[in-house]
């Protein structure tokens, strides 16, 4: 993403969107009251009798919904100023997708929210290709800003009496997998890649390996099984924080187990959304997690500004908000746990 213009004097941030994952970054940061100008394409009638027609307009609008679907964010609301063949007051939905430029102007923009742009319009971080498999199956996945996305799933055929898998020709699984490993190398540009497994697979698959290059590359892991619960076990391994040390995932993923550790020993952590709601007004919050799924469904049920308040209210008393991504291990674990939660100043006592 690139920043074009910040005035946040008028609470306005022009961006131009250039990367898919742009997109999710927006969802996250337009609500419902903010103000969005930009070009749109929209039906216009030039008369009454005449047949409608698509334009591109410059429209401004209310923002009054916002729904987002992998690549494409649409944000509905009331028109404010338009050409004068635009109603004002009548609806419509600004389509954000790659190439768009919007400006968004909001009352207030949280810190978080700043934050978020800021970290979408860095240069590019690590590509990182992360490879869990054994003798018979093997799990390809691509770390993104959002979490991760599995690319293939693979079923080997290796018969299970054999300890050591002896290579014979091309036809070996283990060549199967270094194939797949560059040509992801060679479609992606890998940075890094994690190579996990059970046991002594990824020391045996290192040995046969003889693209010097590809070799470079690779981070080896431990994972205790073969499945994309495994992922989520590598993300957390110390061998993978070099490749992900500027990674979102990696750091959401340590808050919410930060989280988990506190709370297993009922000290400096609450979480659902009435506790949470409590630490707040007692003043005792440093950082507050929420989830992207919880902001969406409160969205839904009308009940969003409850939360809008709760983190307005956190970062008045200078803790910070960090919103967590449901797509990966550590967020799915803190949905589990209501959507929210917060690590405290000091414990509380009730």
């Amino acid at each position: 993403m690139k920043i074009l213009k910040k005035n946040l004097k008028r609470g306005e941030v022009k961006v131009l969107v250039d990367a898919p994952e742009d997109i999710w970054y927006l969802s996250q940061i337009i609500d419902p009251g903010d103000v969005l100008k930009g070009k749109t394409l929209r039906k216009i009638k030039p008369t009454p009798e005449a047949k409608a027609e698509r334009r591109q307009v410059f429209l401004v609008l209310k923002v009054e919904k916002t729904e987002f679907e992998d690549t494409v964010l649409r944000a509905t609301g009331k028109i404010l100023e338009g050409p004068e063949d635009v109603p004002r007051g009548s609806y419509h939905s600004f389509v954000i997708e790659q190439k768009t430029r919007i400006s968004i102007i909001k009352q207030k923009w949280f810190s978080y929210q700043l934050d978020r742009l800021e970290e979408a319009a860095q240069t590019k971080l690590p590509a990182v290709l992360v490879c869990v498999f054994d003798r018979e199956e093997v799990f390809f996945a691509l770390m993104k800003r959002t979490g991760y996305k599995i690319l293939s799933h693979i079923h080997g055929d290796v018969p299970k009496k054999m300890m050591k898998q002896k290579l014979k020709g091309k036809a070996g699984f283990y060549e199967q997998i270094i194939k797949e490993l560059e040509a992801y190398d060679e479609r992606f540009k890998l940075d890094y890649i994690v190579l996990a497994s059970p046991a002594f697979w990824k020391e045996e698959l290192f040995k046969v390996l003889r693209n010097e290059a590809l070799k470079k590359k690779i981070i080896q892991a431990t994972c205790s099984s073969v499945d994309e619960g495994a992922i989520n076990e590598v993300l957390k391994r110390d061998e993978v924080r070099k490749a992900l040390q500027k990674e979102r995932v990696l750091r959401e993923i340590e808050l919410v187990e930060q989280v988990m550790i506190e709370v297993s020993k009922q000290n400096l952590a609450v979480y659902g959304l009435s506790a949470t709601e409590d630490a707040v007004v007692a003043g005792a919050v440093s950082t507050l997690l929420v989830t992207d799924s919880l902001i969406g469904k409160m969205r839904e049920e009308g009940t969003f500004a409850r939360l809008d308040s709760l983190m307005r209210s956190v970062e008045q008393q200078k803790g910070k908000v960090v919103l967590i991504s449901s797509t990966h291990q550590g967020g799915k674990r803190l949905d589990g746990l209501g959507g929210i939660a917060a690590l405290l100043r000091y414990k509380l006592s009730y």
